[in-house]
């Protein structure tokens, strides 16, 4: 029975199975290589920055690549893009499953750069796709299939971060490496054979010039997503673990246990978004959805920041204000994760999206940076104030954002 309903499935949806599968797949093995990374490095003695710094070459190659991969989805078909990101993230893996005394910093970094191209290749195709497998004008389906893929992604990876820590556990570091290089290998055969070959080929072969939007809708959005993200990264990637580790005497499995309940349950938000932003009155996000959602974030990290002046309740304060930042946060990434969508050309739609996340990419990359330098001068409150003016900063720009239309094609 089970064989015979996927037969009836429309090929749309079935390709639509494949691009999630294959972007689930994926998920785990980077959220379980982060964990491992950091949990490997940490058992040799490596500060939390030092770690932090492993990931450098990652997010900025991520820029890079979502810049380029957008170009390359145009001209090849995102099946190709799709499944040349799998083939690195398994380079990647099995550069890393050498001898310790091998995994040198330098080494480690390399490997991540690899790693970094293969994300952000996998996720702009998985995106890009799911654009050309909706049919025109369903926008409603749109956002719940983008708000589904987004939201399911992320809390896959915070699943890998507690597979992370387990597979170092049962089988050390290099003995899980193999194992993920293996399975993402199974992964890549299928995906070679079941994606279509002309996904999202443009019919007119973009020019390189090409990768910079030429849509003001997409160019302001692009820029709210930086800010956006940096507003989480900022706090997230080292300020946040560090504090954690130091301040509460937490350690790192407590950390990171906190870390991964906090992508899970963001994800989770991911996923439902639709039905907080109207899907049940029927309507789908706007500009004015942007910055409404963008203006309740604002205040969150501001909130907290003052808790931490005045000694308040720290630990409750910490926790249960990020929390609902990750909630609120999460309405936020999901309204945009649509919008980039539903904005973009059909045809060439990989040069839109790539263009976005290469913006996303960079938020990351800034917060990233800017986490370790101001936590180590500041401390975790100047993180927090510069996340509330980050997001501060998308809510203005989301004023700029069409207000009364889901959809704006790039002209």
């Amino acid at each position: 029975m089970r064989l015979l309903s996927l037969k009836a499935l429309s090929p749309q949806i079935k390709q639509y199975l494949v691009i999630t599968g294959n972007y689930w797949a994926f998920t785990l093995t980077d959220g379980s290589l982060r964990m491992l990374v950091v949990l490997y490095f940490h058992q040799l003695g490596y500060s939390p920055l030092n770690i932090a710094m492993l990931f450098l070459f990652y997010e900025i190659f991520g820029v890079i690549t979502n810049l380029v991969g957008g170009w390359l989805g145009a001209r090849l078909g995102l099946n190709k893009t799709m499944n040349i990101g799998l083939a690195i993230q398994i380079i990647a893996l099995g550069m890393l499953a050498v001898p310790a005394e091998m995994l040198t910093v330098i080494y480690v970094m390399a490997a991540q750069a690899l790693s970094g191209i293969a994300k952000d290749l996998n996720k702009m195709s998985a995106k890009s796709s799911i654009k050309l497998l909706v049919p025109e004008g369903a926008e409603g389906k749109l956002y719940q299939w983008v708000a589904i893929l987004t939201g399911s992604k992320n809390a896959l990876k915070g699943v890998g971060f507690f597979l992370g820590g387990l597979l170092l556990t049962l089988l050390e570091f290099k003995g899980a490496i193999i194992l993920m290089a293996s399975l993402l290998a199974i992964v890549w055969v299928f995906s070679l054979i079941a994606l279509k070959d002309d996904l999202g080929k443009a019919t007119n072969k973009p020019k390189f010039n090409d990768i910079f939007s030429k849509s003001s809708s997409i160019n302001i959005l692009s820029a709210a997503r930086m800010f956006l993200f940096g507003a989480r990264d900022v706090w997230f990637v080292v300020a946040l673990p560090i504090f954690l580790a130091v301040t509460f005497n937490w350690d790192h499995w407590w950390v990171g246990g906190f870390m991964a309940s906090w992508v899970i349950g963001y994800g989770i938000v991911q996923s439902v978004a639709p039905y907080f932003t109207g899907k049940k009155q029927g309507k789908v996000p706007t500009g004015r959805s942007a910055f409404i959602w963008a203006s309740y974030l604002t205040l969150i990290p501001a909130v907290i920041a003052l808790a931490l002046h005045f000694n308040f309740h720290i630990q409750a304060s910490i926790i249960i204000g990020l929390l609902i930042f990750g909630a609120v946060f999460a309405i936020n990434s999901s309204l945009h994760s649509y919008l980039i969508v539903s904005y973009a050309g059909s045809d060439g739609v990989s040069l839109d999206v790539g263009f976005y996340y290469m913006a996303n990419a960079m938020g990351r990359l800034i917060g990233t940076v800017l986490s370790g330098w101001v936590y180590q001068n500041y401390g975790l409150e100047a993180c927090l104030w510069i996340s509330s003016i980050f997001v501060a900063m998308a809510t203005l720009l989301s004023l700029k954002l069409p207000k009364n239309q889901s959809k704006e094609k790039a002209n």
